[in-house]
């Protein structure tokens, strides 16, 4: 295929003869282009704050955001999609859908990434509608499985965002919302669980974090509704409502074990003030 035809991904980097290269200057050059990454997406932050305004409003109607993809791409949509509900208490709100299955989470699927209609199954499966979002990942924008779910989602009139390192591929011109960074060649060529799964990763964190803040899980730059799962996060509520109280650790604690969260901690205590 001539080189002017391969997704920007695929096309060999400016860093070459790498094993010649002590550890020292790999680690100069892949944090180099971590940096492009970094860039990459701060370039396209106008359509990425779209992204979050369309999507909270559609999570504020009862909608749902469906992250979907392949390999490096599905596991990344996954991985943000599982941290939703310890960090803002929200359940079902984001489900993470990778080609194969749970079992491709830590082992690839073969094939799975080129069943066009095995992402339509797995959207159907959890019962997608008009009143959800589609976020299809892939970084050479051309995966089957998110292409003929982004095809299906777009027929059912749900909202579809694509997040992809090709500016001329199909998972571009498909979404609604088109969320390119462009990261250009990977530093290992075609190694797309770099620069361009560090740019989608940062998308992500960035894309969750905003539909929670407007949808009202975050007050100040509390995480108000967090799951106090574990002792290390119940100190950190402690604190928060500490802080926000202006009263004692001992007694913060001693609010949030009655209350069961910061949020009902902090109002507990205005009401009773």
């Amino acid at each position: 295929m001539e080189k002017s035809r391969l997704s920007p991904t695929e096309q060999p980097g400016h860093w070459d003869q790498l094993e010649t290269m002590s550890p020292a200057d790999l680690v100069t050059a892949m944090a180099q282009c971590d940096q492009q990454a970094q860039q990459a997406v701060e370039d396209i932050g106008p359509e990425i704050a779209r992204a979050i305004a369309s999507s909270s409003e559609k999570v504020t109607n009862g909608g749902r955001i469906f992250y979907l993809g392949a390999g490096t791409s599905g596991r990344l949509g996954v991985l943000d999609a599982s941290e939703i509900p310890p960090t803002f208490g929200v359940h079902d709100a984001f489900i993470g859908l990778i080609a194969g299955g749970d079992s491709a989470i830590r082992q690839a699927v073969e094939g799975a990434e080129d069943n066009r209609s095995g992402g339509v199954e797995d959207l159907k499966t959890h019962g997608a509608s008009s009143q959800d979002v589609l976020v299809g990942i892939a970084a050479s924008g051309r995966t089957p499985y998110v292409l003929g779910a982004m095809e299906w989602a777009n027929q059912e009139g749900l909202l579809t965002i694509g997040i992809t390192s090709n500016p001329t591929s199909q998972v571009a011109s498909l979404a609604q919302i088109a969320l390119v960074p462009q990261t250009g060649p990977e530093f290992v060529t075609g190694s797309t669980r770099m620069k361009a799964g560090t740019a989608q990763k940062l998308i992500l964190n960035q894309l969750s974090t905003g539909v929670m803040i407007l949808c009202g899980h975050v007050e100040g730059n509390r995480m108000v509704d967090m799951q106090l799962a574990n002792q290390k996060l119940i100190e950190r509520g402690g604190r928060m409502v500490s802080d926000a109280l202006n009263i004692s650790m001992d007694r913060a604690k001693q609010l949030l074990t009655e209350c069961g969260s910061v949020r009902s901690a902090i109002d507990t205590f205005e009401g009773r003030d």
